[in-house]
């Protein structure tokens, strides 16, 4: 004999509604993506796909770790992305400890509504999936729902991984 168990409507009704709004969420998505990356002192408006990419050092970088790739420090650039309405930029802050990242910030000053829900999302969401982890393993496609602002987002890590080198 088969055994099935009940599912109860509201759990059945809240399965439902999170596909749909995956659905909707996939339907804002496209797959370009364009990136710059400036200093962190230069406004974010000023950032745009064909601005020279540069990721500058804050605070104090330390010596790399014995067998270490990467200097021990605190990186920051910005990355761009397109979107359907725009260009968006995030600026990324991480701090690295023998090649892991011990810490990441993530800012944006959206210019779309829709642009500032997804950024929101991804702010979010992105903790959980890089801190902990080594900077070289590192290359996200979607946080939290967010997969443009992925895009500028991992543009961003590959000019901190340039800078960071030992």
């Amino acid at each position: 004999m088969i055994r099935t168990t009940a599912v109860p409507r509201s759990v059945r009704a809240g399965a439902a509604a999170a596909s749909v709004f995956g659905m909707i969420a996939l339907a804002g998505c496209s797959a370009s993506t364009a990136s710059t990356a400036s200093p962190t002192t230069a406004p974010a408006g000023d950032a745009t796909p064909s601005a020279a990419a540069s990721a500058s050092a804050t605070g104090s970088a330390g010596s790399a770790a014995s067998g270490a790739v990467y200097k021990n420090g605190t990186y920051s650039a910005q990355g761009s992305y397109s979107t359907p309405e725009s260009v968006e930029t995030i600026s990324v802050t991480v701090t690295l400890a023998d090649d892991v990242i011990t810490d990441v910030q993530v800012s944006g000053t959206p210019t779309k509504s829709e642009s500032k829900q997804y950024q929101g999302q991804f702010i979010g969401g992105i903790n959980s999936e890089v801190v902990g982890k080594k900077i070289e393993d590192i290359s996200v496609s979607r946080v939290a729902g967010s997969s443009l602002t992925s895009g500028g987002f991992n543009k961003a890590i590959e000019e901190i991984k340039t800078e960071a080198k030992a």
